[in-house]
This record gives structure tokens, C-alpha cells and sequence, in this order.
């Protein structure tokens, strides 16, 4: 249907054409010739085809186009007709005489230009003759164009201020006059169009006056260049004036453009002088004119304005521009009972972004917007419109990308009860948006109230706020979430230890709410920062709690332990028993053993009760005797019983060369370097020889199941700890027993049964380089390595 219909438009164009270009003909032949009578005969019938009802816009405008090249040539016709004498005033009433009013007025309108030119009469009087004339032509169609050529003609030969058409002292206020009628009038017939026709093509009409609209706002852009409207005049004659045909034409297609249209072409300080006159026009528009975009764009020039320079900003506070925005936003969404969410949430987005460029000082504006939001979000839940949804994330976003500062957010007052109406997803990401903020800008939150305002803000990130979406979350997704707030807890800190153990206080009873997916990420760094404030006591004098040094660390080591039993929920016992050696390492620099004794039994119970995995057990075997080594604060009856339990739990690994590793290992624990009192060599070699059975053992297991004895690594691995002990001079260490060592792994490695190992070989041959080098070093050393005999080979 629609392709017969533009079908038949296209051969109605044509012909159309083809008469046009006929009549252009014969026309030109009589200009030719100066036969104006000819010219104006040939003239009119070419005129005549835009006489037409059956084409689009589009393609009337098509015709149309081709018409006005050929007025163009008509009017210099017409210029040298007057040149050779002929009178413009009777060419003007001459062409008065065409048959059909629309040829008519075409020919009156170029004439007209003419006679402007000519200066033999006014200007005004001539423009004025002219709109008043084309009053004729009220088909919608028809009329535009019509208007649009003597819009085009005239823009040029206004009476303007400084023109060459310039009159008397009210030149002004005539060129005005003239361009508002022809404005009302075009805008009147552009209203028309939407009213002709059947209602099912509704769509096809407003989508063929949305093409048309240029037409009518180019009124606008002629009024916005003429130099003689100064503020008075477009405050009380030319603003009133557009805005009174705006208000009445009531069509929604010409309210949204024409007040786009007056934001977009006058000047931003007449806007800004006659903001109450303009934003009184708002209310009165129709209840589906798209309002919060045209109010947003005048808010957003509004602000650049200000931006320009700081001269301005004088004028803002003058003319109170907030408030009369945020009062004409109210009038607004009250006049509009239906406006969605999105809409009145967009207006408060655009309002606070103006109040933070142009008043960045004033809080209390930026507060205010905020809680008209809240006003406007009361009653309706959780917002699930996504389109709204982003306008509040934005409406957020604004403070914190202005300020750079998310401390300057938490004193808003109504910042959290915005985010309250966020669904749960959009919670996060603007959460996830506020500590990227703190991230980007390195911002301290320096103080506990500020912590808790701002965990209150990220709680979407710190607990579930709805559990029945718990198993929809994607992984990585969380996983990223968490390692966010991990970094932020870092971020937190203060100088005055007091304040900072109040705010791992605040942090501890928010993550603790968190559910147990979130504490292995939660918790470790809360740990460590309170370890950092444990350090820092560690070298002050005086106390800050009030008490004794050992007091306020205990303080703290009270807290830590709560922290840390919390991962029992998980479970998560690696991380639980990381965290209480941690724990107990701080503790024995603050020589607190009985603290330090109680983290170590608490990861002991850990490793007996929870551990139940081999290589995690060995991890942690490998994690305990680490730490245990390190230790100096432990008297001589609670180092024995932790050392007697490492030594225990190493010989019960589920693997042989497990075994032999952490019970080499703990070898280490009764010879430490730099504390006199704890250097058992006996010990030492006992742990030593355990090791070596262990090794023995498992050869015995591979030759039993496999046919051979497996690799020699394990014995290499002793004799090394051998040769330390030996070399730290622990006396039970003899070369005597190195030597019988190296011979044993020598006959290992010659044996058929055992399995090739380069790298056991290659450790091997390493080993006794070392020892080669230790005999050739000089000295005390070389005597001591001097009776180790290596073999050639």
C-alpha cells in the first residue's frame, strides 16, 4: 500500500517538474526578451504547480526548491526592469493581478524584495503589506513554504539597528513585529497539519511535520540575530511574546521544539535575566511535552555559562537561579501527577549538576536536591526501571565526580536515603562506583563516624541485601566486588591510635554481618591493619587508652581473636590458621607470651580438628614450624609443648617424604642463631636421624610396590641440613656423620634399583662443589671442611 502511495507521489513529482521546467522556459525566453508581461504570464503558470495537495513534504519541498532557483533569476529581472525605467510601485500593484492567489503572493513577496531594495518606501510598511497578505494561503502545506520564502527573502532587509533599512526611532520594534507574526502564523499552520487526515496516519503526519520543523524555528534564529533586541526589549516584548504561541498552540511536537529552540539560539545571559518569565512557561505545557529534557539542556548551558568565567557568577546569586530551577521543578512534576520516575529523577540530576558547577561551595543546595529526589522516590519502593535507575547512579555519581571526595558525599544528609531506592544490583554498582572514587583519588577516611557513613552507603557490597538472589551471583563478579572492599578496609587509617581502634572496631561490626562467603576476603585485610596499629604501639611511650602498654596491645589481640574465630563459619581453616600465626608473630614482638601462646593453641586446634587434607597439611606444617622458629618470647615450658605437638604432627603426615621434611624441618626449631638459650644440638640430631629413617622408609615403601628404590633427593635434602647444623657449629654434627651421608648416597645413586633423578643428581653435585669450595676458602672455615674426604669421582 505504501509503495503504490509513493509510487503515485513520484509521478505526481515529475510532472510537477516538467511543468515547472516548461513554464521556466518560456519565462526565461520572454526575460530574455524584456517582455515583463510574458515573464510575468509564464511566471504565475510556473507557480501554479505549487498549487498541489498530493505531495509529502519531502517532495513538495522537492518542487519547491526548484521554484525558488527560479524566483531567484525572476527578482533579478525584476531589479533591471526598474533600471530601465519601469515604476517598482506599479510592478508591485501589477503582479497584484495573477489569476491564483498562491502565484500571486510568490510574485508579490519577490516584488516586494525589490521594492525594499529600491528604498522608495518604507521597509516596514512593505514587510508588514507582505505578512499581512499572506494571511490568503491557509492550507498547512502550502502556507509554510509560502511564509518560509518571504522569511528568506526579508531576513536581510529587516529594519534593524545599523542596517541600510533602518527607520525611525521605532525601526526596532516594526522588524520584531514582523518576524513574530510571521513566526505565530507559520507556527499556526505547522500545528494545523496534525489535525488533517485520518487518525490511523497520525505517525506518518507527525513524522512529516517533525521534518517540516526547521522551517518554523528559523523565525526564531532571524529574531536571536537581530542587533537591536537587547535585554529590556527581549524581556518584555520578545520572550513573552514566543512563549504566549508556544503555551496556546498546545501540540506537543511544537512545544518541545520551540522551547529547545529558545534555549538553543538566545543568548545564555538573557536566559539567565529572564529565568522566571521563562520557567513559568514549563507548568503550562502539555503533560507529554519531554520537559526534563529541555529544562535539563537550559540547566546544562546554564552551567557552561557560569564555567566561562567567574564574573558571572554574581549574576546566579542575583537572580537566585537555584532556587527559581528547583521551584519551577516542583511546579513542574506537580503539574504532571504521571511524570515517571525516570523524569523527575532526571530534573533533580540536572539540577544538582548546575548547583555543583556554579554554586561547588554550597552543600546545603546540593543537599536540598537530594531530598527533593527522596521526596519524589517516597512510597514507591525499590526503583526497577532501568532508565531510572541510571539517572539515580548519575544523580550519585555527580557529587563524587565534582569533589573528587567521597568525605564531601557523607556530609549530605540525604546521599544514603537516595541510594535506599536503588534495587540491589544498581546498589552495588554505585557502591562499587563510591570506593573506585576513594581508590582513584587516594582519599582518607580518616575518622569512625565516616567509616560507619560509609559503610552504610557500601552495605551492598558488605552483606546481602536480599538472600534469595544469593545463588544468582556470578563468581567473578563477587569475587572482584569483595577484593574492592579488601582494598578499602587497607585504605582506612588514622594517626591517633585511639580513633583508629575505633574505627576497626566500626569496620569489625559491619564485616562480621557480611555472611560467611565474605569474610575470607573481609577479614585478612582488617587483620592486618589492626597488626599495622599493633606495631605502632609497639614504639610509643605513653598509652593511649589509659592503661599500660601491654593493656592496650591485649586491647587489640582481644579484638584480633574475635576477628579471626569468625572465620570458623566459613569454614575457612587455612586462612584462620595463616591469620593466627600472624597474630602470634605480633604478639611475641610486644612480649606478650601469654597471647601469643593462646593464638598458637588456636591454630593448633585448627590444624587437629579441621585440616584434613594432605597437602594442605603440610602447607601448614611447613607454616607452623616457620613461625615457631621465629619465636622468642616463650618460656622454656610453653616452647617445649609447642615444639613436642610440631615435632608430633610433622612424623604423622600421611606421605613418607612429608614426614621427613617437616620433621628435618623442625630441626631448626631447638638450634635458632641469635638466642643462646635455645641450642640443643642433641635434639637437632635426633631430628635429624628421624628424618633419615623416615627417608629410609620410604625407599623401603618404593622398592616393596614399585621394584625400586626411588630417588636419592631426600637424603641429599638431610645432608644439606647436616652440613648447615655443621657449619653453625653445632657439635653433635660430626664429619664423621657427613661423610658416612655422602658415602650412602653415593652407593644409592651406583645401585640398579634406584630411579634416575637429574635433578637429585644435579643437587647432589652442587652439594659437594659447595663443600670443595668451603675446603679451599682458608681460614677457619677450610680447617673445619678439611677432613671431608670427596670422592673423584
Amino acid at each position: 500500500m505504501m509503495t503504490g502511495v509513493a509510487e503515485d507521489e513520484d509521478k505526481w513529482l515529475a510532472a510537477g517538474i516538467a511543468g515547472l521546467q516548461q513554464n521556466a522556459f518560456y519565462m526565461h525566453r520572454a526575460m530574455d526578451s524584456n517582455n515583463l508581461r510574458d515573464a510575468l504570464k509564464y511566471s504565475a503558470q510556473m507557480l501554479s504547480e505549487l498549487r498541489t495537495s498530493k505531495l509529502s513534504p519531502h517532495k513538495y519541498y522537492e518542487l519547491y526548491m526548484r521554484a525558488f532557483d527560479e524566483l531567484r533569476k525572476l527578482e533579478m529581472f525584476f531589479k533591471e526592469e526598474t533600471r530601465r525605467g519601469c515604476s517598482i510601485v506599479d510592478l508591485y500593484e501589477l503582479v497584484q493581478h495573477a489569476g491564483n492567489i498562491l502565484p500571486r503572493l510568490y510574485l508579490l513577496c519577490t516584488v516586494g524584495s525589490v521594492y525594499i531594495k529600491s528604498k522608495e518606501a518604507p521597509a516596514k510598511d512593505i514587510l508588514k503589506d507582505l505578512v499581512e497578505m499572506c494571511r490568503g494561503i491557509q492550507h498547512p502545506l502550502r502556507g509554510l513554504f509560502l511564509r518560509s520564502y518571504l522569511s528568506q527573502l526579508s531576513r536581510d532587509k529587516l529594519p534593524d539597528i545599523g542596517s541600510e533599512y533602518e527607520g525611525d526611532a521605532d525601526t526596532i520594534t516594526d522588524a520584531v513585529e514582523f518576524v513574530i507574526q510571521n513566526f505565530t502564523e507559520m507556527n499556526k499552520l505547522w500545528v494545523r497539519m496534525q489535525h488533517q487526515g485520518p487518525a490511523r496516519e497520525k505517525e506518518r503526519r507527525e513524522k512529516e511535520r517533525s521534518e517540516l520543523r526547521d522551517l518554523v524555528g528559523k523565525n526564531l534564529h532571524v529574531l536571536s540575530q537581530i542587533e537591536g533586541i537587547d535585554l529590556d526589549m527581549y524581556k518584555d516584548t520578545v520572550l513573552p511574546r514566543i512563549l504566549e504561541q508556544v503555551v496556546n498552540c498546545k501540540d506537543e511536537i511544537a512545544q518541545y521544539y520551540l522551547m529547545d529552540c529558545i534555549i538553543q539560539v538566545f543568548p545564555d545571559e538573557y536566559h539567565l535575566q529572564t529565568l522566571e518569565v521563562l520557567l513559568s512557561a514549563f507548568p503550562q505545557l502539555q503533560a507529554s511535552v519531554d520537559i526534563k529534557t529541555v529544562l535539563s539542556q537550559l540547566m546544562e548551558r546554564l552551567a557552561s555559562y557560569a564555567a566561562l568565567s567567574s564574573e558571572v557568577l554574581p549574576e546566579f546569586l542575583q537572580v537566585e537561579a537555584f532556587s527559581k530551577l528547583n521551584s519551577a521543578i516542583g511546579k513542574v512534576i506537580e503539574a504532571q501527577p504521571d511524570m515517571p520516575v525516570v523524569g523527575a529523577v532526571t530534573l533533580c540530576s540536572s539540577l544538582l549538576k548546575f548547583s555543583l558547577h556554579v554554586h561547588p561551595d554550597r552543600l546545603d543546595y546540593a543537599d536540598q536536591v537530594l531530598g527533593s529526589c527522596v521526596k519524589q522516590l517516597s512510597g514507591k519502593g525499590k526503583i526497577e526501571d532501568s532508565k531510572a535507575t541510571k539517572q539515580i547512579v548519575a544523580l550519585l555519581s555527580a557529587p563524587l565526580e565534582k569533589y573528587n571526595n567521597v568525605v564531601t558525599a557523607l556530609k549530605l544528609s540525604n546521599y544514603p536515603c537516595v541510594m535506599e531506592y536503588l534495587d540491589n544490583e544498581t546498589n552495588k554498582v554505585m557502591a562499587t562506583v563510591i570506593i573506585q572514587n576513594i581508590m582513584k583519588n587516594n582519599t582518607h577516611i580518616s575518622t569512625a563516624d565516616k567509616v560507619e557513613a560509609l559503610f552504610e552507603l557500601i552495605k551492598g557490597l558488605i552483606k546481602d541485601l536480599d538472600e534469595t538472589l544469593h545463588d544468582e551471583v556470578d563468581e567473578d563478579d563477587f569475587k572482584e566486588e569483595q577484593c574492592s572492599v579488601a582494598r578499602l578496609i587497607q585504605m582506612l587509617h588514622n594517626e591517633d591510635p585511639e580513633e583508629m581502634f575505633k574505627i576497626i572496631c566500626v569496620v569489625k561490626k559491619h564485616i562480621l554481618t557480611g555472611g560467611p562467603k565474605r569474610l575470607s576476603f573481609t577479614v585478612p585485610p582488617l587483620v592486618f591493619n589492626s597488626l599495622k596499629l599493633v606495631r605502632r604501639l609497639q614504639g610509643q611511650e605513653e598509652n593511649p587508652f589509659g592503661d599500660d602498654e601491654s593493656t592496650s596491645t591485649k586491647k587489640i589481640f582481644q579484638l584480633l581473636n574475635q576477628i579471626v574465630e569468625a572465620l570458623s563459619s566459613i569454614p575457612a581453616p587455612d586462612l584462620a590458621l595463616r591469620l593466627y600465626l600472624q597474630c602470634a608473630e605480633a604478639a611475641n614482638d610486644c612480649d606478650l607470651e601469654p597471647v601469643a601462646y593462646e593464638f598458637f593453641t588456636q591454630a593448633y586446634i585448627i590444624y587437629e580438628e579441621e585440616i584434613s587434607d594432605s597437602r594442605a597439611q603440610v602447607t601448614a606444617m611447613h607454616l607452623i614450624i616457620g613461625t615457631l622458629q621465629r619465636m622468642h618470647v616463650f618460656g622454656v615450658e610453653n616452647r617445649d609443648t609447642l615444639t613436642h605437638k610440631a615435632t608430633g604432627y610433622s612424623a604423622k603426615l600421611l606421605k613418607k617424604p612429608d614426614q621427613c621434611r617437616a620433621v628435618y624441618a623442625c630441626s631448626h626449631l631447638f638450634w635458632v642463631d641469635d638466642q643462646d638459650n635455645l641450642k640443643d644440638g642433641e635434639r637437632v640430631l635426633l631430628c635429624l636421624k628421624r628424618a633419615l629413617r623416615i627417608a629410609n622408609a620410604a625407599q623401603q615403601m618404593s622398592n616393596a610396590t614399585r621394584g625400586s628404590t626411588g630417588s636419592v633427593m631426600l637424603f641429599v635434602e638431610i645432608l644439606n641440613k647436616y652440613i648447615y647444623f655443621f657449619e653453625k657449629g653445632n657439635p653433635q654434627i660430626t664429619v664423621a656423620s657427613i661423610q658416612s651421608l655422602m658415602e650412602l648416597i653415593t652407593t644409592e645413586m651406583q645401585s640398579d634399583t634406584t630411579t634416575q633423578d637429574p635433578a637429585a643428581d644435579a643437587f647432589f653435585a652442587s652439594t659437594l662443589r659447595y663443600i670443595q669450595f668451603q675446603k679451599q676458602k682458608g681460614g677457619a672455615i677450610s680447617e673445619k671442611y678439611g677432613t671431608i674426604k670427596l670422592s673423584d669421582s
